[in-house]
């Protein structure tokens, strides 16, 4: 069975983006190019209202850079839930936490395709338990190709497949713009927000 998604991409202006992105304080002429996450983004609209739901591309990805804006439909949630203990073998599953996040550039998602992963810093999730606890590390929290049966996500961030080549092709032509032969090597800061609401 296919994953919901919604009908349309999310749909938020430059300016909009801006205002909701202030209070993290990132430097743009230090980083001119962000990818920034709300998760429930359709909080209301798609799956059970008011609830922030796993499995379903319900939450949003935009490319933010001085020349262009865009939005995609994502997921930023584990596709499942599975309870655990500790940060060893018994361990919870990892949803990723909300905040600035310095830990991604271009590399290679297991190996297979380019995507953005989590190699230039460690990133907090909350992992699944009785209560939910935090853990700080690096644990290959990618932003990479979901799947059109499964969001294919144990803490990543997944783009739904039907856009996910038009996503990293304009992650790469922005790096590419900006930073010339380092495209590569530069540090494309994540900025993951929580929907209180607000949108749609």
């Amino acid at each position: 069975m296919a994953v919901p998604v919604p009908a349309a991409k999310p749909r938020l202006s430059s300016g909009q983006l801006q205002n909701l992105i202030t209070g993290f304080q990132i430097d743009r002429e230090k980083h001119p190019l962000v990818v920034v996450g709300i998760r429930g983004y359709y909080l209301n609209t798609l799956g059970k209202p008011g609830e922030n739901d796993r499995g379903i591309y319900d939450d949003a990805l935009f490319i933010d850079s001085p020349f262009v804006t865009a939005s995609f439909n994502a997921n930023t949630d584990p596709s499942v839930f599975r309870k655990g203990i500790g940060k060893q073998d018994r361990k919870g599953i990892a949803r990723l936490k909300p905040g600035l996040w310095l830990a991604h550039s271009f590399g290679l998602h297991k190996n297979k395709y380019m995507a953005l992963i989590q190699c230039m810093g460690q990133v907090t999730v909350i992992r699944d338990g009785n209560p939910d606890y935090e853990d700080t590390g690096s644990f290959g929290i990618n932003i990479h190709k979901g799947g059109y049966n499964t969001t294919s996500s144990l803490g990543c961030q997944t783009i739904h497949p039907a856009q996910w080549e038009s996503f990293i092709n304009l992650a790469k032509d922005q790096a590419v713009r900006l930073f010339r032969s380092k495209w590569n090597k530069n540090c494309i800061p994540y900025i993951l927000m929580e929907n209180t609401g607000q949108l749609v």
